[in-house]
């Protein structure tokens, strides 16, 4: 049994829906972001980063318990329990941990601070809300090209490179983009968001996360409480 500690937000809807795909038990365990409950000692074990998502699996490699944090991390675990989704050869898999490395370490951060400057930022920036949303659009066209030779992001095979760069691009409106402006991406898109594991995981958590609306809600998740020395 596997025990999910998560939220509705991309990164946590990444391993909602693999957990879905691999057709793993779990138990859900909500972690309310916007109450703080990231900083409690107990989810602080699992996840020294106070970041959702994290897993604790009871059937670890060496067939004990083993916590993971860092949603890429929990994939490429997953990935390699089950034996799908990471690809078969090697030139396969580092082909795929290319593109999950790219969404790791750019389409989350960068749209991410789209999201942050364009929605949540307590005054506009315009030099701000101009620089990522102009880099939100390089990486749709990125990733638009991609799609333009290749099925899905590792070749022909879905995989967790796939998995990974979804949800990040679900809120395509709110970083300034026009979906049909790169319709390679949008056939890819559409495809993978009729997968039934990709509708379930991403509607996981919903109906209980508040909206960051509320000044104590924005204060733990972009004040000093995040910063605060644990």
């Amino acid at each position: 049994m596997i025990d999910l500690y998560s939220t509705a937000t991309p990164n946590g809807h990444k391993v909602h829906i693999m957990l879905e795909e691999c057709g793993l038990a779990y138990r859900s365990h909500h972690i309310d972001i916007g109450k703080g409950d990231q900083f409690t000692p107990a989810f602080l074990k699992i996840s020294p980063n106070n970041k959702i998502p994290a897993i604790i699996d009871s059937d670890g490699p060496d067939g004990k318990e083993m916590s993971l944090f860092e949603s890429g991390a929990i994939l490429v675990y997953l990935a390699s329990k089950v034996g799908k989704f990471l690809g078969d050869t090697d030139r396969e898999k580092f082909t795929t941990l290319q593109w999950l490395m790219f969404q790791m370490g750019g389409v989350g951060p960068m749209l991410g601070q789209a999201h942050h400057f364009r929605i949540y930022a307590p005054e506009k920036i315009e030099y701000a809300v101009n620089r990522y949303t102009n880099e939100a659009k390089r990486l749709y066209g990125v990733i638009d090209r991609r799609l333009a030779e290749s099925k899905y992001l590792a070749g022909d095979s879905y995989t967790i490179a796939d998995i990974a760069t979804f949800p990040w691009l679900r809120s395509w409106e709110k970083q300034g983009i026009v979906l049909t402006d790169y319709p390679h991406l949008k056939r890819w898109f559409d495809e993978i968001n009729a997968r039934p594991a990709v509708q379930k995981g991403t509607t996981m958590f919903v109906d209980v996360r508040q909206p960051v609306a509320d000044d104590k809600a924005k204060e733990i998740l972009f004040g000093a409480t995040q910063y605060a020395k644990r």
